[in-house]
């Protein structure tokens, strides 16, 4: 999702300077780490995502084993390409492993969505968002927390850049061309005024039985009230089965959705329910409540500006906030700064004036 409007940057940028004869030639690696082939290919399809020039195919494993395999299959790709820069964007594995494969070969790294902290050492996501910080050469920020963080790290002003968010790019683009016509969830969504969305999928929430118990009983209990779609991830549906827990008939189980069809159910929720990064942004971006599953954020201006709360697994508390949302009574929420849809193209504009002084180009 964070690729999707950065190749559509590239490619405008690209055209405009189609007399002057200068390109930035883009080369997209698909590691291969989220592995599941429906989910992975759900997406390039329904963000327009072209197919990967390379496809590493590094699968499932530990952290240390899935980083691993990227980092030797991603030396490949650069001793083969001899890129003048790599991108990387977002905290997973994969961002890790490419910007410390590209450092060692001396390759310049851009990260896309610096600077953010949850606070958090036992979030691996946490140690990924540090390291390639620490190592990356230019550094593109989401939010204002996230360059005061850089700053307090001692990173040198030249190579900050306030841009704003490729996601919420990617979130107007399919607003102004969503189709529900086609979509298989909108006799459901007609049949309900009113509902919930949920996402749910981080190992602290499902992989330990007692979290994961307590945060479904509470769920059964609210879906009792109103009804919640629930899209479940495979690591989900897998922690349901080894645990025999039993969602209530009022969470509706929903196979993997596509960005646009996920986006259709959860515009039209009274409120979503997410442990995930990305949609505590897209709802503050869209003015939906959001209740965010997680102790901590590392994406402060959702609940500072925004129309994101914490709850942790305090099932209380998301009750409580479900109650005030329903009775509208929930905070409004305002839109961050520079979450105009231009972020990827300020990107682009920045790395082609970077691409262009080191060599010397005009």
């Amino acid at each position: 999702m964070k690729i999707a409007p950065l190749i559509r940057a590239i490619n405008i940028h690209n055209k405009d300077l189609k007399q002057r004869r200068r390109f930035i030639n883009r080369i997209l690696v698909h590691t291969g780490q989220h592995y599941d082939y429906d989910m992975s290919k759900i997406f390039f399809d329904d963000l327009g995502i072209p197919e990967p020039d390379y496809y590493l195919e590094a699968g499932p494993g530990t952290h240390a084993g899935q980083t691993a395999k990227i980092m030797i299959k991603f030396e490949e790709v650069c001793i083969n390409e001899k890129p003048d820069l790599i991108m990387v964007v977002g905290d997973v594995n994969s961002t890790l492993a490419c910007s410390i494969t590209a450092k060692k070969l001396n390759v310049k790294v851009a990260h896309i969505e610096a600077g953010l902290r949850s606070g958090d050492m036992t979030m691996p996501e946490e140690i990924n968002r540090i390291v390639t910080d620490s190592i990356s050469d230019y550094l593109f920020v989401t939010e204002k927390k996230g360059l005061e963080n850089l700053r307090t790290e001692g990173k040198d002003e030249t190579q900050i850049f306030f841009v704003g968010h490729v996601m919420i790019d990617n979130l107007i683009h399919k607003m102004e061309s969503l189709d529900d016509s086609s979509f298989d969830t909108t006799s459901l969504k007609h049949k309900h005024s009113q509902y919930l969305f949920l996402t749910l999928h981080r190992p602290s929430n499902v992989e330990d039985y007692e979290v994961f118990k307590k945060i479904l009983d509470g769920l059964n209990e609210i879906a009792e009230e109103i009804p919640i779609f629930f899209p479940i991830h495979l690591r989900t549906r897998e922690s349901l089965r080894r645990f025999g827990l039993k969602p209530s008939k009022n969470i509706i189980l929903l196979k993997p959705l596509s960005f646009s069809e996920s986006l259709y159910l959860w515009k039209g929720a009274k409120a979503v329910l997410t442990d995930s990064g990305g949609l505590q942004e897209e709802t503050t971006a869209l003015g939906v409540p959001c209740l965010t599953l997680r102790e901590n954020t590392e994406r402060p201006v959702t609940v500072e500006t925004g129309t994101n709360t914490l709850v942790g697994s305090d099932m209380d508390k998301v009750k409580d906030n479900v109650s005030d949302i329903i009775q509208k009574r929930y905070k409004k929420g305002q839109i961050p700064e520079k979450w105009d849809g231009k972020a990827s193209k300020r990107i682009v504009k920045i790395l082609d004036y970077l691409l262009r002084h080191k060599k010397g180009g005009s």
